[in-house]
């Protein structure tokens, strides 16, 4: 007799960061339907949670995530084009409501994050890692194709540099990483989770509304053209100036 299969997702809320740890360790964290369920109902809860200010996404033991869990893979080979485009569309929603969320959600990455993991790696508004840290989409090198996920790739690093990694399938270590885009920034691994913490901490301390609107203008700039993207701008800043974060954040700053 087996047991319970254990929860996908560890979940924990503590001073406004909502910590979301694939856990799936024996794994390396393979992303299942199961795992990607429990992240659209997480996202959903810090969406609807005013307690939640920022989001953390790690991955439990020693890697970030390998990607796809590659048995569900091989097993839709023997599935309709509608079942298989059904279920891509399921995974690559994840990455639509992570960008229609108005709050910060950060990647904190030990280990290796490959394929779909560096997927949901990318999908996060930063990326904080630990100097071991490895990233890349090697899908090509298994006969398969980045494809959900080169939509963020594209735009996180731009054409060149995102057709070498989808094309060749090489894996960057943290720093080459940063150095492309990819990564937010880069930390000793004896030093992560502090300074991770530190960053972590002072989002959740920002005003919520600068962050919502930061965070919405930021991805609404996606194929505006410079004029547009001024106006844009102008709205935003006109609009932010009404809130009273705005007014309490710069009367106390006057005060200093």
């Amino acid at each position: 007799m087996t047991g319970p299969v254990p929860d996908r997702l560890l979940v924990t809320l503590a001073g406004g960061v909502l910590t979301a740890t694939l856990n799936r360790p024996d794994q390396r964290n393979a992303i299942d339907t199961a795992m990607i369920d429990a992240l659209y109902a997480t996202l959903e809860r810090a969406d609807l949670d005013p307690e939640v200010r920022v989001v953390a996404l790690r991955g439990a033991g020693r890697d970030f995530c390998a990607g796809m869990d590659l048995n569900e893979l091989l097993a839709s080979a023997e599935h309709t084009l509608d079942q298989n485009r059904a279920a891509a569309l399921h995974f690559g929603g994840i990455f639509l409501q992570m960008r229609r969320i108005p709050k910060p959600i950060v990647a904190v990455v030990r280990g290796r994050a490959l394929a779909g993991g560096c997927g949901l790696a990318t999908g996060c508004d930063l990326v904080l890692a630990a100097e071991s840290a490895q990233f890349g989409y090697p899908e090509v090198q298994r006969g398969f194709v980045p494809a959900i996920v080169m939509t963020l790739l594209r735009r996180a690093v731009g054409d060149k540099v995102a057709f070498d990694l989808a094309a060749t399938g090489r894996v960057l270590d943290a720093g080459q990483a940063a150095a492309v885009g990819l990564v937010s920034r880069v930390y000793a691994d004896a030093d992560v989770e502090e300074r991770a913490g530190d960053v972590l901490r002072a989002l959740a301390a920002s005003s919520p509304t600068a962050l919502a609107f930061t965070k919405q203008q930021f991805y609404q700039l996606d194929g505006l053209s410079f004029e547009d993207g001024i106006r844009l701008g102008a709205d935003v800043n006109a609009v932010s100036r009404s809130t009273p974060d705005f007014r309490a954040a710069l009367s106390a700053f006057l005060k200093t």
